[in-house]
């Protein structure tokens, strides 16, 4: 799926970031869909988990891209309205949002993280189905599940699972074809609104000096 609109240019700047951070040390460029995605699991596995400043930049800029990949292949929009762009959201148009800098984050340190939401959620009308989605999902291991590449399959399973709950809500099994969103969204009635700051957050503190 191509989205009808640009992302902001906020998360289009960290985004390219990434991009090139990868390009650099592997010599292979991604390309924002699932084939390369594998490109940048690769790379997060080597950041060093010990250096607080470079994880934080590197979540930074690893989780624009994966949000971007998203985006681009369910759908979605940005929610930028926490000060912190750590905080930043991915609001897919079942209702589903998650931070994916946190989720960046976590496939560096193959953990959860106190200081950072690494978990899916959704409003308070879709949350039980979203829950009976993950927990019929199959055990996977600790690296797959923290890794980018297991959280889009999980993404694509819950996105897939809510549709057909909307299609249910509104008596349309038409609603699980292509274009989907758009009437699921209205049925599930997500209530997150996207506010997009006037200027670009700051990095980490001298986190970029970290990968020179």
């Amino acid at each position: 799926m191509t989205p009808a609109v640009d992302p902001p240019r906020q998360v289009e700047e960290y985004a390219a970031r990434a991009v090139d951070y990868v390009k650099r040390a592997v010599g292979l460029e991604l390309a924002y869909d699932s084939d390369t995605l594998p490109l940048l699991d690769h790379y997060l596995r080597s950041v060093p988990g010990t250096e607080p400043a470079t994880v934080a930049l590197i979540a930074l800029t690893a989780g624009a891209y994966f949000g971007e990949v998203v985006r681009r292949h369910l759908g979605g929009r940005w929610d930028l309205s926490a000060e912190d762009p750590m905080a930043w959201r991915m609001v897919l148009p079942t209702g589903i949002h998650f931070a994916p800098a946190g989720f960046a984050a976590a496939a560096i340190l193959r953990d959860e993280l106190e200081d950072l939401d690494t978990a899916l959620d959704a409003p308070s009308r879709i949350r039980p189905h979203l829950e009976g989605a993950l927990e019929r999902m199959g055990e996977v291991s600790v690296d797959d599940f923290y890794s980018l590449c297991g959280r889009l399959d999980t993404l694509e399973h819950v996105h897939e699972v809510l549709v057909a709950v909307a299609a249910n809500m509104l008596g349309n099994s038409e609603l699980e074809e292509e274009g989907a969103e758009v009437d699921a969204e209205a049925a599930l009635e997500p209530t997150l609104a996207v506010d997009e700051p006037d200027e670009v957050a700051d990095l980490p503190p001298d986190a970029g000096d970290q990968l020179n």
